[in-house]
């Protein structure tokens, strides 16, 4: 007997075949601009990291957009007026893949028919929903969140227990549950979409997402490079051995420890070390040290003035010629090229 597949599955598994996933923010007015442009800025910088790092899983472009609720121009928290692209009563006729009801400490609370609408048809054809601060609340008073665990701002708890006493309501800053994505404030809306660019491509772009804009999260012990590669406070279950050899790495950029090395500090065999590689990261330990050290150079590349010949030396290669090679092969252009072009805003 074949198996029926909710609308949600169904969703996902179209997603999953697309080269481009439609998002839209529906933006309530006095809506929480530092929450929404957290969540925007992790799709946009998603769009680059996917076509620019070198990652197994394959790359979506993140088509996104912006509703008012009855008109363009929207108000922020701040007073900022934001122009949405369009107003509600565009997604009648077209639904995204992903709809998120953007709110804010100071956003009305009763429910608006036009949004409930619009959530309930969504949810009926498996769009992934998403709240942000109170606009929960509009999930709630559509009927969408049903039985599923979901988090909002805390000020906002007692007026969820009271008036959906049936929708499991956690203390979490972020939630992803059953195709519902809630997130209780500005600072965890950036972890929420987070967790949907995770459950779409998976975890090495998501890790070089949040390497990106998350970077005031490191550890004031750092080790030097550590930007360039999984940060260690990401990878607590990791091995101590991995945990060592991945800061030795990322401290050694411009003299690379031979693999042999790297083994002996951490009391391991050449085999031992790439096993543990292979088992928690999918590469092996050349290979990782190769994309700290090309990361690298794609950092100076954009952020200095210095020369091709220069950068490869920082980055470790004995040659401006390997360099190039190594460079082109993880992102299909020469140094040169790929400085020039993305000093033209074209890449």
């Amino acid at each position: 007997m074949k198996a029926e597949h909710s609308p949600a599955d169904v969703r996902n598994e179209h997603i999953q075949t697309k080269d481009a996933v439609r998002v839209g923010f529906i933006l309530l007015e006095h809506f929480s601009l530092l929450a929404f442009t957290a969540a925007y800025d992790a799709l946009v910088t998603a769009n680059l990291v996917s076509h620019a790092d070198d990652c197994k899983e394959r790359g979506l472009r993140y088509e996104l957009q912006s509703y008012g609720v009855h008109q363009q121009q929207v108000v922020s928290d701040l007073g900022i007026e934001i122009s949405a692209v369009d107003q509600l009563s565009v997604l009648s006729r077209q639904l995204p893949d992903v709809l998120i009801v953007c709110g804010g400490f100071r956003c009305e609370l009763s429910e608006d028919k036009g949004v409930s609408a619009i959530l309930r048809r969504a949810a009926k054809q498996g769009v992934i929903l998403g709240g942000i601060w109170n606009g929960v609340v509009s999930m709630a008073h559509a009927g969408v969140l049903q039985e599923t665990a979901c988090t909002l701002h805390p000020d906002n708890h007692a007026l969820m227990r009271e008036t959906f006493p049936l929708i499991p309501l956690t203390d979490k800053p972020f939630q992803f549950d059953n195709n519902i994505l809630t997130c209780a404030g500005g600072a965890s809306a950036l972890d929420m979409m987070l967790q949907l660019v995770k459950h779409l491509q998976g975890d090495a772009i998501t890790r070089a997402v949040r390497e990106i804009l998350s970077c005031d999260r490191f550890s004031e012990t750092a080790a030097p490079g550590a930007q360039n590669g999984i940060r260690l406070a990401d990878c607590n279950d990791y091995p101590d051995a991995l945990r060592t050899m991945i800061q030795l790495m990322q401290g050694n950029i411009e003299e690379p420890l031979v693999i042999d090395e790297l083994a002996a500090l951490a009391g391991l065999s050449r085999r031992k070390t790439e096993r543990l590689f292979q088992q928690h990261l999918d590469v092996s330990p050349s290979r990782y040290y190769m994309q700290l050290r090309i990361k690298y150079a794609k950092c100076l590349l954009l952020q200095s003035r210095a020369s091709v010949t220069e950068i490869a030396v920082a980055s470790g290669f004995v040659s401006s010629s390997h360099f190039s090679n190594c460079f082109k092969g993880f992102f299909g252009l020469a140094p040169s090229d790929f400085r020039e072009q993305q000093l033209r805003g074209s890449v």
